[in-house]
């Protein structure tokens, strides 16, 4: 079966571009013909704040010369159109997590004719917008099958497309890329001290994330452990003063550390290795691939009731799930991380998370993705 993979793919940056290219390895292992049709770029330069898109430079030339489609320029969409009715290929698997992409997937698939799977992160953009709900209706014409990746947005579907084919499956867990880093390296590279508890809040910041909530909890949290370390890694797209400003209003300089800007995949590695475990301090989420991440590097996480987040935690197994997602609330969570350490029970914890992410592999999500796809391009239209 030949497969047309329309998504970001590296160089692009971002949680999606390495979602997909794991997942075209993974779907190539079980002898699909993969053939990516990868963005150029998705948004105009100057809505992209810290240059969340950017190509790492070696790379520009040849991912310049293959990458055709540009999300804002229709006119990229026809190149790309003629591309696949010369290919022709079996079936189309899409990569969708905001209504922006809609009218492409539309356009695709009526002037191609081609059966069309989508892969869907979410249904509705995290920061929602007037035209979402034609965006939706656009979707769900062009849609012969979906593939979700949690609960919440399953439910979603169901109530809004009941008719389309639909497999849950979930997001698979990251494993470590490159050479490891050891906790006393990591440390010392980020100057903290070895023997201090290290919480990491990991990728980009926006407000549906909750990083303001996070530090509203740290005055409780430092009355419990003083010597504590918060770590904000990841490119902000907000007002990055506004959180300055916040942590010197709540007297916690002293203990948070911020690290703006894009995160390679290789300096990742540094961050995880010098934490103790991850907070996922979230207002709202489907899934999230920094849990996966975190799992991969065998640490628990802290996360707040919302969408899909209890999912994928085993509370006290492989992580710690907040009672709500007020800053009271994340301060429980985190006060319970810490008498796990201080009972020096957190190593326990790692065989438990290795084990949960064998469950989430990614030759088992390419396996049951594959026999979905292939039943999606075996019935009859």
């Amino acid at each position: 079966m030949r497969i047309a993979f329309i998504s970001p793919f590296f160089p692009l940056k971002g949680g999606i571009a390495r979602f997909s290219g794991l997942l075209r390895d993974a779907l190539q292992v079980r002898g699909y013909d993969v053939a990516p049709f990868a963005f150029r770029a998705l948004y105009p330069d100057f809505l992209v704040k810290g240059g969340a898109e950017g190509v790492h430079g070696s790379d520009i030339t040849t991912f310049f010369n293959e990458a055709r489609l540009v999300l804002f320029n229709p006119f990229s969409w026809f190149g790309t159109i003629r591309l696949l009715r010369s290919l022709k290929p079996d079936l189309l698997l899409v990569a969708y997590w905001t209504g922006f992409l809609a009218p492409l997937y539309f356009a695709i698939h009526r002037l191609t004719g081609i059966k069309m799977v989508v892969l869907l992160h979410n249904l509705s953009s995290h920061e929602s917008f007037l035209f979402e709900p034609l965006m939706q209706r656009l979707l769900a014409a062009s849609a012969d099958g979906v593939l979700t990746l949690s609960g919440t947005v399953t439910q979603e579907v169901r109530a809004s497309m009941p008719d389309i084919p639909l497999l849950q499956l979930f997001h698979p867990s990251y494993e470590p890329d490159g050479e490891s880093v050891s906790v006393q390296d990591a440390r010392r590279a980020l100057n903290l001290d070895f023997h201090s508890p290290v919480l990491l809040f990991f990728g980009y910041v926006r407000r549906y994330k909750g990083l303001d909530t996070m530090l509203r909890a740290m005055p409780a949290i430092l009355q419990r452990a003083p010597a504590l370390r918060f770590v904000v890694a990841g490119q902000f797209h907000e007002d990055q003063g506004s959180y300055h400003r916040l942590v010197a209003e709540l007297g916690i300089g002293g203990s948070v550390d911020f690290y703006p800007g894009y995160v390679s995949t290789e300096r990742s590695a540094l961050f995880f290795a010098a934490a103790d475990a991850v907070v996922l301090p979230y207002r709202s989420a489907t899934q999230s691939g920094v849990v996966q991440l975190a799992y991969g590097h065998r640490l628990p996480v802290i996360v707040t009731p919302t969408g899909a987040l209890p999912e994928m935690v085993r509370h006290g197994k492989t992580g710690w799930v907040a009672r709500d997602s007020s800053s009271d609330g994340l301060a429980g969570a985190v006060g319970e991380f810490l008498e796990c350490l201080e009972k020096l029970e957190l190593e326990a914890m790692r065989p438990a998370i290795e084990a949960f992410s064998r469950d989430f592999s990614w030759d088992s999500f390419a396996e049951a993705a594959g026999s979905f796809l292939e039943s999606i391009v075996a019935r009859r239209r």
